[in-house]
């Protein structure tokens, strides 16, 4: 089975974690969860502009409104799943010993938001209705 197909069962069974090794430190766990809340309100900030550009912004060009509003949500629900798995994949490795995983994501997040950001500066120097 792989990897993530594991993982992805924890999400809904966390107390399977704990058969998993030996228990971490308490403040390494709560460190844990304080980032897997931090990737949630990031995610939560997404969606929200997300909503916020489809709504607010109606005489933006609907491909540039739709756009760049699916691209912020989108980015959101990434962000939402990717705080569990990450957390998930975090709490097991500390309970083995194994170093902590790694991961591209936040590099990915990091261009996607500076790409609607981009996006967002041309609409802004160049006008909203065309």
């Amino acid at each position: 089975m792989s990897t993530f197909v594991q993982s992805l069962k924890l999400w809904f069974a966390p107390e399977r974690i704990r058969e998993d090794g030996d228990t971490p430190d308490y403040r390494f766990s709560l460190a844990n969860e304080r980032t897997f809340l931090a990737w949630l309100r990031t995610a939560l900030a997404l969606i929200g502009g997300g909503f916020a550009v489809d709504q607010f912004l109606p005489d933006l060009r609907w491909g540039w409104r739709i756009g760049l509003a699916l691209a912020l949500l989108v980015s959101g629900v990434l962000c939402a799943l990717r705080a569990v798995n990450h957390w998930v994949r975090c709490e097991r490795a500390m309970r083995r010993g194994d170093d902590l995983p790694s991961s591209r994501f936040p590099t990915v997040l990091s261009l996607a938001v500076a790409v609607v950001a981009l996006a967002m500066v041309v609409v802004v120097l160049f006008g909203w209705e065309g």
